[in-house]
């Protein structure tokens, strides 16, 4: 590695140099989402707003998340934005009948059916963000989003969250899927840090030995789509392998951000020297679950990059790269090079930014480049445009970040020094 470009290298000025530059220009190409409502508009190719598309609260949370980060690391305007954000979440998106959050509103203005677990997830991730960052209202949002999230998206009895209600929490759909549930990890890993409550951090790991348990069981390949008794439907989608929210087979983005998130609870949770025989056994579980994902996505086909979907075999089945498949695979190497010190995870890591700064990073619009087809040709089947920040965003901050804290306390922590 020594005669490769420094800015790919982890723990080189350069790097850190280059993520920030990337950094800025993320802060900068998000600039114009939010709608006069405070949701977030969908941003084409260079950032202009797409207002004929729909305004998702998922969408509009990620950009409260990043834009509170923007606010805590200094940069002019994100404040602002992280207001307008919030805005949004605590008036038109919220459902003041019924409860929690719509899945988001029409362009008409009309509401957008169902109440999705995903959705709520991310309220509660960027509302920790938000307090951590001092936005008015913030805890206040957090609070309301954690009393919903355990009247309607947590069972406590199976450790995990079911999936979607409809719009008035009467009918709840039969599907449980894991996609929900590990973005509600990453949520209680905030929200335990932001109000040092530890039961979000016991939550986490519930849902955590559940998903060792199943990737264990399928070669480390998880699956992501079960039946309301939590069987696993490793056919769904089979016939229509490229849903957007539901593929069809493993998706190695997942395991690698599983492994991340593993670990991240892993070092939170056990933090004596007397305790570091349990850290152990959990990053020995991500290492192999992130070898498993590499080994299957990365450069399968003839040509770099990260192969979206495969089969139970790891064939691929969606040959397509997704540029939040790298940002993971970019944070994970790096959190796994902090913990092992392991050569490998360093190098991976190298080969990551240089395909990032090759192929996946818009140059011209500050963004980076959603969906890339085998050839590593920009397309937009699945992911047209640049719908938010979020992945692409905390991949300039997890590599010289704590990886036994959640990002947002992480920046906290830094600020004060």
């Amino acid at each position: 590695m020594e005669g490769e470009n420094r800015k790919y290298q982890i723990g080189t000025k350069e790097n850190k140099e280059f993520l920030e530059e990337i950094r800025k220009n993320l802060l900068k190409f998000g600039r114009q989402f939010p709608a006069p409502d405070g949701s977030s508009y969908y941003l084409g190719d260079d950032g202009t707003p797409w207002k004929d598309r729909n305004r998702e609260t998922w969408i509009t949370s990620r950009m409260l998340h990043v834009y509170s980060i923007g606010t805590m690391l200094g940069d002019k305007g994100s404040k602002a934005l992280a207001e307008s954000a919030l805005k949004g979440l605590k008036g038109a998106l919220k459902d003041t009948e019924h409860g929690g959050w719509y899945s988001g509103l029409r362009a008409d203005g009309e509401i957008l059916p169902n109440k999705q677990c995903y959705a709520h997830a991310f309220v509660m991730l960027s509302a920790s963000s938000a307090m951590l960052a001092k936005i008015d209202g913030a805890e206040e949002l957090l609070k309301e989003a954690l009393e919903l999230f355990d009247l309607r998206f947590w069972d406590e009895k199976e450790k995990l969250c079911v999936d979607t209600w409809n719009t008035e929490f009467t009918v709840l759909d039969d599907y449980r899927g894991l996609n929900a549930n590990m973005h509600t990890v990453e949520a209680f890993l905030a929200v335990a840090d932001a109000l040092s409550d530890e039961k979000y951090r016991q939550r986490a790991g519930g849902i955590i030995e559940h998903v060792i348990k199943w990737f264990s069981e399928n070669s480390f390949r998880i699956p992501e789509h079960f039946t309301k008794d939590w069987k696993e439907d490793l056919e769904c989608n089979k016939e229509q392998p490229a849903d957007q929210f539901k593929p069809y087979g493993a998706t190695p983005g997942h395991g690698i951000e599983w492994a991340r998130l593993i670990s991240q609870w892993a070092l939170s949770t056990y933090r004596t020297e007397s305790s570091s025989i349990l850290t152990g056994k959990y990053v020995e579980a991500a290492k192999d679950l992130y070898n498993r994902a590499i080994k299957d996505a990365w450069n399968v086909d003839g040509a770099e990059g990260l192969v979206y979907t495969t089969d139970w075999e790891g064939n691929p089945v969606i040959h397509d790269r997704m540029h939040w498949t790298l940002a993971e695979a970019i944070n994970t190497s790096s959190v796994l090079w902090q913990i092992t010190n392991n050569r490998r995870y360093a190098e991976d890591y190298s080969k990551f930014m240089k395909y990032l700064d090759e192929k996946v990073l818009d140059h011209e619009n500050g963004s980076w480049f959603h969906q890339l087809n085998e050839k590593n040709e920009v397309i937009g089947t699945v992911w047209p445009g640049k719908s938010d920040l979020y992945h692409a965003f905390q991949a300039t901050w997890i590599p010289y970040g704590n990886a036994a804290v959640s990002i947002a306390s992480d920046v906290k922590q830094k600020m004060k020094k």
